[in-house]
C-alpha cells in the first residue's frame, strides 16, 4: 500500500512558518477587479529610458544570449566601482570586491546566508522592507526588532541598538532611505552607528537600493564612513533610479574574502545575472544620468503634492525625505491598517499597503507608492478623501490643484 504523502509535514517548518509577503497579498485582491488605482506597487511609473532598452536589443542582435562570469561582467563591475568612488568617495576593486546579483534581493538573501550561524542575531527597524526579518530567518538567523518611530523620524539609533546588544548579536541591517516610510537617516546617527559596530565587531548590511531618491539633504553611503568599508556589505541596484525593476540587476560590494563566500552561493544557484540586463546596466551607468534626474525631478515633485493631499485629507504623515513613498497615520479612522487597505479597495478602488505589513511598528499607518502618475494620484486621493470623510467624519474635499502637474512627464512616462 502507498502511504499518502502529507506535504506540510514534510516542508521545513522555518519556510512553512514563515507568513507570505503583506503586499503580494494585497495584490490577489485585485486580480479579479476593474479600474484599480494603485499605490501599492514598489516600482517607477516610467518606462525604462530607451537608450538602455536599445544597448538590450543591440546585444542581442550582436548574438549576447551566454552566461557570463560568476562575478558578472568585468565592463559592468568597473563602471560600478567608478561610480561608488565618484558619488560616494569610496572605492572597490572591481576584480574581487564586487559581485552582480540578480536584484538587490539576491545580494540580500546572499549576505544573510553567508554571515548569519543559527541563533546569531539581526537587528532589524521597523518599520522596514518586508522580506528582510524572513530573509534572517531563512538563514538561521533570529531577527530582533527595533521601533523607530515618526516621532523621531523612523531613525535607527546608536542608544537603540545598544540596548538590545547580546552576545549574539552579530548583524546591523540598514535600509536607507527606507521603505515604506521615506525616511532618511542622518550622518550623525550613521557616524555613531558606526562605532558602535566598531566596538562591538559588528557587520553593517547596508541596502541602498533608493541612495539616488534623496529629495532633502544628501545621502552618506554607509561603507564610506571612517573605518566601516571592512565591516560594511553594501548592496545597492539599477531598479528604482534607472527604472529598471524587471532587469533584475542589483550588486553587492565589500571585503573580497567576504565577497568571494558569497559568490560560491551564487555560483551554485543563480550562476549570473541575465547578460543582457547586465549590458542595459552598463549603458544605463555610462548614459543614463540625464534620464535620471528627470525621474527624480519628478518624484519630489509628486511627493510634494502627495504631502499637499494628505494634509488636506485630514491623514497625518511624516514628510519623505527619499524613496518614493508616503506612510500616512490612518488611526484617527478607527480602522486598523488590514481594514483600512481593504474596505477602501473595495469601496473606492484604490490600492495601499497596510503598514503592518512591515512589521508590527507600521500597524496604524498604510503605505502609498507616489510613483503613479500624476491624473493617478489626483483621482486616487480625492478617493480616498472621500473614504477617509465617510470613516471619520474629518478632511475636507479636496480644493487644491495640481495645476500644471498633468504635463507630460518629460517623455519617460510609461504608456502601457
Amino acid at each position: 500500500m502507498t502511504l499518502k504523502t502529507n506535504w506540510s509535514n514534510m516542508i521545513n517548518p522555518a519556510v512553512r512558518d514563515i507568513p507570505p509577503s503583506g503586499i503580494r497579498r494585497f495584490f490577489d485582491l485585485v486580480t479579479e477587479m476593474k479600474d484599480i488605482i494603485s499605490l501599492g506597487v514598489g516600482e517607477p511609473d516610467f518606462v525604462t529610458p530607451w537608450h538602455i532598452r536599445e544597448a538590450c536589443v543591440y546585444s542581442l542582435e550582436k548574438g549576447y544570449t551566454m552566461y557570463t562570469s560568476n562575478h558578472g561582467l568585468l565592463e559592468l563591475r568597473e563602471e560600478i566601482s567608478r561610480d561608488l568612488s565618484q558619488t560616494y568617495q569610496v572605492s572597490y576593486d572591481p576584480r574581487s570586491e564586487l559581485l552582480i546579483t540578480v536584484g538587490v534581493s539576491e545580494g540580500l538573501d546572499l549576505a544573510m546566508r553567508v554571515l548569519l550561524c543559527p541563533g546569531d542575531e539581526v537587528l532589524v527597524p521597523e518599520p522596514s522592507y518586508v522580506s528582510y526579518a524572513p530573509l534572517a530567518v531563512l538563514a538561521g538567523g533570529k531577527p530582533v526588532y527595533l521601533k523607530t518611530s515618526a516621532e523621531n523620524g523612523f531613525q535607527l539609533t546608536a542608544d537603540m541598538i545598544e540596548k538590545v546588544l547580546t552576545p549574539r548579536t552579530k548583524v546591523i541591517l540598514l535600509g536607507y532611505p527606507n521603505n515604506p516610510t521615506g525616511a532618511t537617516i542622518d550622518r550623525k546617527h550613521l557616524l555613531n552607528i558606526a562605532e558602535l559596530a566598531k566596538a562591538h565587531n559588528l557587520i553593517v548590511i547596508s541596502d541602498e537600493i533608493y541612495g539616488k531618491l534623496t529629495y532633502v539633504g544628501e545621502h552618506t553611503c554607509v561603507s564610506s564612513l571612517p573605518g566601516m568599508r571592512e565591516r560594511t556589505v553594501l548592496l545597492n541596484g539599477f531598479s528604482k533610479s534607472y527604472a529598471m525593476t524587471g532587469w533584475r540587476v542589483g550588486y553587492a560590494a565589500g571585503n573580497s574574502d567576504f565577497i568571494a563566500a558569497m559568490t560560491k552561493i551564487h555560483q551554485y544557484s543563480m550562476l549570473c545575472a541575465p547578460i543582457t540586463a547586465q549590458v542595459a546596466a552598463l549603458e544605463a551607468l555610462r548614459h543614463g544620468q540625464g534620464e535620471m534626474r528627470k525621474m527624480i525631478a519628478q518624484y519630489s515633485r509628486r511627493r510634494r503634492l502627495v504631502m499637499d493631499a494628505l494634509g488636506e485629507i485630514g491623514l497625518p504623515c511624516f514628510e519623505p525625505r527619499g524613496a518614493f513613498y508616503a506612510f500616512p497615520d490612518i488611526r484617527h479612522t478607527g480602522l486598523t491598517s488590514d481594514e483600512f487597505a481593504v474596505e477602501l479597495l473595495k469601496e473606492e478602488k484604490v490600492l495601499v499597503v497596510p503598514g503592518n505589513a512591515f512589521g508590527g511598528q507600521g500597524e496604524g499607518f498604510v503605505r502609498c507608492a507616489y510613483a503613479a502618475s500624476v491624473k493617478d494620484l489626483m483621482e486616487a486621493f480625492k478617493r480616498i478623501g472621500a473614504f477617509v470623510r465617510r470613516r471619520s467624519g474629518r478632511g475636507k474635499v479636496l480644493t487644491f490643484s495640481f495645476g500644471k502637474a498633468e504635463q507630460n512627464d518629460n517623455g519617460i512616462r510609461k504608456t502601457v
